[in-house]
C-alpha cells in the first residue's frame, strides 16, 4: 500500500472525526481547500510543514498522525 494513499485516509478520517469539512481544515491550517482533497485521495504529498500545520487543526501532533499511517501499512 501506498504510504501517502494511507496518509489521505488518516487525514480524512481525522477531519471527518473533528467534525471539519475540507474548507474548514484549509482554512485553519492555512492551506486551500483543493490541496487538502488531493492529500486525502494521495495525489499530492504535504510538506512536513504542511503535516505540522494540519495536526495543529486537527488539534493532533504529528507523530500521532504518522504512528496511524504506521499502524495502518502493518
Amino acid at each position: 500500500m501506498d504510504p501517502a494513499i494511507v496518509f489521505g485516509r488518516v487525514l480524512r478520517q481525522l477531519r471527518k472525526e473533528a467534525g471539519l469539512t475540507q474548507e474548514q481544515l484549509g482554512f485553519d491550517a492555512q492551506v486551500e481547500r483543493k490541496y487538502v482533497s488531493l492529500i486525502e485521495l494521495g495525489q499530492n504529498q504535504p510538506t512536513v510543514r504542511v503535516i505540522f500545520k494540519l495536526a495543529a487543526a486537527l488539534d493532533t501532533t504529528p507523530s500521532r498522525m504518522m504512528k496511524l499511517v504506521e499502524d495502518a501499512l502493518e
